[in-house]
């Protein structure tokens, strides 16, 4: 590994998530600047459900989220409460975006790329599409991170196949979790990515919401009508009570990212 340091990222704390207050272009800069042998340093994407989840303590999500090089705001819900509850302008750096940017922009063909998650068919997609000619992939069984033993496949994998760009692709917060396990062993190079869905967004395996819908902040209206029973709950019961965690923040009533026990 070499000495390499990053650059203090400009962060600010929000709803008691520390975020890196940058755009789809300077993040992606930042991630694509860093040497491929600099010491691991892994990005994640809080959107409101992730940003409930933390607030009421979840494990995984604090530790993931509090070991992150960078936090970058994927949601217009937070943005839209930022400016309406408190007067602030976040930067929008979905994570969908943010993966078509880097593999359009600064991936190169012979970059080595890790892949955890999804399936050979989204890997065949992805060197295709986007040219990549050194794509290591390893896909987890159903239910993974409740085993230590393929937890720990996957870290051993990374460290295997090291990569300039490592995307996780397991859904959250099994992504920002592993991530903080590959952190800690101290032997991993490159940056990882906590994607979610992304990959078959930048591959077409799945449509994306159409861009008026992303751009108006209704994304999430658009995937409840295309599937109602996959995205109610996530809509109404893991994500809508974001709505009273910034109420709680306006009135100075709630804990910071770390500060719970």
């Amino acid at each position: 590994m070499t000495g390499f340091t990053d650059a203090a990222v400009p962060e600010e704390w929000f709803l008691g998530v520390r975020l890196a207050m940058l755009g789809i272009e300077e993040a992606a800069h930042r991630i694509a600047e860093r040497p491929p042998t600099a010491p691991f340093a892994y990005v994640v994407t809080p959107n409101a459900q992730h940003v409930v989840r933390i607030d009421r303590g979840d494990p995984a999500f604090l530790r993931g989220y509090e070991a992150a090089w960078m936090r970058l705001c994927d949601s217009q819900i937070m943005r839209l409460l930022g400016r309406v509850l408190f007067g602030r302008r976040l930067p929008l750096a979905a994570g969908s975006d943010l993966t078509l940017h880097l593999l359009r922009q600064h991936v190169a063909p012979d970059d080595a790329v890790t892949v955890i998650g999804g399936n050979a068919e989204l890997a065949a997609r992805l060197c295709a599409r986007h040219g990549l000619r050194r794509l290591a992939q390893h896909v987890p069984p159903m239910g993974f991170y409740r085993d230590p033993a393929e937890i720990a496949r996957c870290v051993r994998f990374v460290l295997d196949n090291p990569a300039r760009y490592v995307f996780l692709a397991v859904g959250a917060p099994q992504s920002e979790d592993l991530a903080a396990s590959i952190a800690g062993t101290g032997q991993a190079t490159g940056v990882g990515l906590c994607i979610g869905s992304s990959l078959h967004f930048a591959t077409g395996l799945v449509s994306r919401a159409p861009a008026w819908s992303r751009r108006l902040g209704m994304e999430w209206l658009y995937r409840l009508a295309q599937n109602p029973r996959r995205h109610a709950r996530r809509v109404f019961v893991e994500s809508f009570p974001l709505v009273g965690v910034a109420l709680r923040h306006c009135v100075g009533a709630a804990p910071r990212l770390g500060s719970r026990p």
